[in-house]
């Protein structure tokens, strides 16, 4: 089971949790009771039998909860925390909607609200009556914590069935206990089972009302053990039933969560973008976290809607909070600076402000995707409307937002988007256009499909953002008029909303909770430009020799030319040529500019052409960060098979690896041993480098080249992939198999909680994360814990890591987020901000300290970091992979693998030169198989023969000049992460008491 960050489906899975153990304990003592003398009968007279539904409503919760209460002396801790956090959660939902309707008050709320508050007092009974009044959460470590997220929690909580009932005895002795307990059987048949269709949401401000009918007679079970009728039930198939005003305040607590968790990633992304801009960070880490906010949200709305279908868009969520009413909910949210007395657990409010709806639930950012798209329909030619042009044209991007007014900087704003639409569904429908009009083709725009997988997907037209360009595509080509509001999901405009907000940050003009918009100098145009990284990774104009990716392509082309010369095969090479050179016409054409900006027959020019053709990238530094992502992940696929296919690599880092075991280098070459450190399992059998025997070790990894049955079935899974990505999977490869972090994630649909241990690099921060997750386990016999047995843990032990540091690393990550807000930790400055009525909140997501102690009760481990701390967490991994302390995707693969042709070139004229008897055998009297494999026959016969003069000769190549790994990187140079940590770059508030807060707050937002 994955983990729960989200606020309102950890109440969800908190209450499956609480429902499961509530109806098989029942069932459980039902099942006892009927293995008594005096069997408890039902109302007709047949022996009353376990309940057979997963469901239960409110009035069955109750009598359940009496039931089990009356039965068990102890319920345990940890359900009792469960239900803490339920009501908790409810309470906070509930004070919210008051708070809602108290300057304007709307019949519908409040008739939910009361709905909502009996609902709470049914909670609160049914908590009592398992003895919730007198309990008080403790650190004892008798029961698991169930809150923490674990692929066992069914297991655990029959575990804690088996522990109370596996030897029950009911003492039953008094007439008057056994007709009580069936009049209690009776009452839990009766109020368990009224199951009825569950009413959806309405739409916006009303939804339909219907009444549930009331069972005549209570409902007998199915004659058949429980064990029978729930086996099977998936967990979260155990809930309460509710009547209509139920699901609907269920619907707005989903809804109003997932506002709140799109503010929160947004204000966090705004914080990142800021580093890109003002501190250098590459902005393919920021499109990388961009990438995972998005694929957040996106996973959030799936799971939260499934119960509320056709009601997941974002029209739909904005007429919910609203009360369909933008103008009327203005004021009715509201902002809370807050912050810790030193040594207090209650936090004071500081500063208040009301909330901007349009601006915070992204309501600018939909209608301006609205307008667009219905602008676009009028005449799908690629051309706004004479209305449209009259408000977008003449956008100027010099446009000085410091001295404009609010109203100024939105219309600039809705310019600037519409504008960059209009370039990116042009660029985006470019070749089924030209198919039209060029070659008379006839396909029907509104029927193509324009997705990332569909029949054009052959086509390269853009970097980084294929599947937003396809969904806003496939709205716009519809038939003029079409409805398409149903279609925009949330996590659509949170894209859209991100995409603007890049451009809006990096010029200096961020928006603020407490202080709405904040505009600051925008960084000098000599540190930043949105195209700054991707220039660095291309190098179009050669200044940076041996340096960029395009200048790499040519070089290397050359280079297995010559190669294949002195083989004698021309066709040596011909299937990485050929794919290099569509990988050199992508980039090309691509990324970073597209032939988009030297005009396309028929295509309209530009948006931007009055200020510069380019604009669809120049003015996009979310499109550049998210394209140099995607370049770099090709680019890393690319070269890891090239390096597959190659023998050479392999063989110089054996041939390296030996001369220095053999003392011919005194001190090992960078390239070489960083690679060596980078890539282990790739090149040496089980990752250890050899210290003799060095042609068995080559010998070896050569003997294993295709052997594996899983890797050819995972080839012929590969050749059947709908894109590049899955044809390159690393893989299929037989040596080079080891995955970036941004391979790792986009395979993972950029959900870190869908990436297999087994593809977790260790050491890394996700590892750490994985080990704090991993179960702790009560041996039996020594009474110890030790920590379960997981492809991580196994890793980590592996390389000296002891159980004790494992739970001590559980234990700092636990004490990491139980301390991000105390006010003697965090300056004063630094603190969370509140959404109305105040901050109660709910369970789990942020607050270290009231929740927390209900989930800590239970005992065990309790390690669960909301979605914006995974994401600062993962950022370190990511900047790490990309421009840090282990930067596989900075590696450029091919400038790499043209020293590696020209080390042996430079060996093979040495030696013929020398005329050394090792060249000449190898080179001159080879027959058979091995006349084909010359490099691989001299590299053989130094290895076995040892020559001196052959190894002296090749130590001589390889250290002078000695390569050092930065000279095969993009960048200029890397950043080394972790001496960062604990600093935070981000512009931070130097005062809150003086009003000079910054645009980043850390996050703790409860509306």
């Amino acid at each position: 089971m994955a983990p729960t960050r989200n606020s309102y489906l950890a109440y969800k899975r908190d209450t499956s949790y609480l429902i499961y153990w509530i109806v098989q304990t029942s069932n459980s003592i039902i099942k006892s009771l009927a293995a008594s003398d005096s069997p408890v009968n039902g109302i007709d007279g047949a022996p009353m039998v376990p309940l057979t539904s997963a469901g239960i409503t409110v009035a069955g919760l109750v009598s359940l909860s009496k039931f089990v209460g009356k039965h068990i002396d102890s319920v345990p801790s940890t359900i009792l925390a469960l239900f803490q956090s339920v009501i908790e959660a409810r309470t906070a939902t509930h004070a919210a909607f008051q708070q809602m309707t108290a300057r304007t008050p709307d019949p519908d709320v409040e008739k939910s609200n009361a709905s909502h508050m009996r609902f709470i007092n049914a909670l609160k009974e049914s908590f009592d009556a398992l003895g919730g009044r007198n309990w008080k959460p403790n650190s004892s470590p008798d029961e698991p914590d169930l809150l923490a997220n674990t692929e066992h929690v069914k297991e655990e909580l029959d575990r804690l069935l088996a522990n109370k009932f596996g030897a029950l005895e009911i003492q039953r002795s008094p007439e008057a206990d056994e007709a009580s307990d069936q009049e209690d059987l009776q009452e839990i048949h009766s109020n368990v089972s009224r199951q009825r269709k569950q009413p959806k949401p309405g739409k916006g401000k009303k939804g339909k009302k219907g009444k549930a009918k009331k069972s005549s007679k209570p409902k007998t079970a199915p004659a058949k053990e429980d064990s029978e009728s729930l086996e099977g039930v998936p967990l979260e198939s155990y809930r309460i039933i509710q009547d209509q005003d139920g699901i609907v305040t269920d619907y707005l607590m989903a809804v109003y969560d997932l506002i709140k968790e799109c503010m929160t990633l947004r204000n966090y992304l705004q914080g990142i973008w800021r580093e890109v801009a003002y501190d250098g960070l590459n902005s393919a880490v920021a499109g990388a976290l961009s990438n995972m906010a998005i694929a957040m949200v996106q996973r959030s709305a799936s799971e939260m809607f499934v119960d509320f279908p056709d009601h997941d868009s974002y029209e739909t969520v904005m007429n919910t909070i609203t009360r369909g009413n933008v103008e009327k909910a203005q004021g009715m949210f509201h902002v809370f600076l807050m912050f810790f007395e030193p040594g207090s657990d209650t936090p004071q409010r500081k500063e208040k402000q009301e909330v901007d709806i349009k601006e915070q639930f992204l309501i600018h950012a939909y209608m301006d995707l609205l307008d667009f798209v219905t602008d676009f329909q009028k005449t799908r030619t690629g051309k706004p409307t004479k209305r449209m042009l009259e408000e977008i044209r003449n956008w100027d991007p010099n446009f000085d937002l410091r001295h404009a007014t609010k109203e100024e900087r939105i219309r600039w704003r809705r310019s600037y988007t519409i504008n960059w639409l209009y370039d990116l569904v042009n660029v985006f429908s470019s070749i089924v256009v030209q198919r039209n009009t060029l070659r008379g083709e006839k396909h029907v725009f509104e029927k193509v499909d324009w997705s990332p997988t569909g029949p054009w997907a052959q086509h390269r037209r853009l970097f980084g953002l294929n599947e937003f360009a396809g969904f806003v595509t496939s709205l716009a080509m519809q038939k003029p008029g079409t409805d398409v509001r149903n279609r925009i999901l949330p996590h659509h405009v949170f894209q859209l909303q991100c995409i603007v907000d890049s451009l809006t940050v990096t010029r200096g003009w961020s928006h603020h909770l407490l202080k709405g918009h904040v505009v600051v100098a925008p960084p000098p145009s000599y540190r930043f430009r949105p195209r700054r990284d991707v220039d660095l990774f291309l190098d179009r104009e050669v200044t940076r020799d041996g340096r960029g990716i395009l200048q790499a392509f040519d070089v290397l082309e050359q280079l297995f030319e010559r190669d294949g010369a002195l083989h004698g095969d021309m066709r040596r090479h011909a299937a990485n040529n050929e794919m290099l050179e569509g990988f050199h016409l992508d980039y090309m054409n691509w990324l970073g500019e597209s032939k988009y900006m030297h005009g396309l027959n028929t295509i309209p020019p530009s948006r931007f052409s009055h200020t510069n053709a380019n604009g669809l990238w120049e003015y996009s530094p979310f499109l550049c960060g998210t394209g140099l992502e995607e370049g770099l992940e090709l680019a890393y696929i690319s070269g890891m098979t090239i390096w597959d296919r190659l023998p050479e690599p392999m063989m110089l880092l054996h041939l390296h690896n030996m001369l220095v075991q053999e003392g011919y280098i005194e001190k090992p070459v960078g390239l070489f041993a960083t690679l060596q450190e980078l890539f282990p399992e790739c090149f040496f059998p089980d990752g250890k480098p050899p210290v003799a025997n060095y042609d068995k070790a080559l010998q070896t990894m050569v003997d294993n080249r295709g052997s594996s049955r899983e890797r050819q079935q995972v080839r012929r899974v590969a050749t059947s992939a709908a894109d590049i990505h899955g044809i390159l999977n690393p893989k299929v490869n037989d040596f080079f198999r080891k995955k970036s972090t941004l391979v790792i994630l986009r395979e993972a649909g950029w959900n870190i909680d869908r990436i297999p241990d087994a593809d977790v690099s260790f050491p890394s921060v996700l590892g750490m994360l994985r080990i704090t997750q991993a179960k702790h386990i009560t041996d039996p016999v020594t009474g110890k814990k030790r920590i379960e047995e997981t492809e991580i843990t196994k890793r980590a032990k592996a390389m000296g890591m002891s159980e004790e540091n494992m739970f001590n690393m559980a234990k700092t990550m636990e004490v990491l987020q139980a301390t991000k807000m105390k006010a003697n930790e965090i300056p004063a400055e630094r603190v969370a901000h509140a959404m109305a009525p105040g901050y109660s909140r709910f369970p789990g997501r942020c607050d270290p300290r009231s929740t927390r102690k209900a989930r800590m009760a239970a005992g065990g481990e309790c390690v669960d970091f909301a979605d914006r701390d995974m994401l600062d967490f993962m950022k370190l991994d990511i900047q790490s992979d990309i421009s840090g302390e282990r930067p596989l995707s900075a590696l450029n693969f091919l400038w790499t693998t043209t020293y590696f042709y020209t080390i042996f070139m430079r060996i093979e004229e040495e030696l013929e030169k020398k005329r050394n008897p090792l060249w000449v055998r190898a080179y001159k009297e080879a027959r058979g198989p091995l006349a084909k494999q010359k490099r691989l026959s001299l590299t053989l016969l130094a290895m076995i023969e040892q020559d001196k003069e052959c190894l002296e000769v090749m130590a001589d190549i390889f250290t002078n000049p000695r390569a050092g790994f930065l000279q095969f990187i993009y960048w200029d140079d890397i950043e080394f992460v972790a001496e960062k940590v604990g600093q935070d770059p981000r512009p931070r508030p130097r005062s809150a008491a003086s009003g000079d807060v910054g645009p980043d707050l850390d996050q703790c937002l409860v509306m």
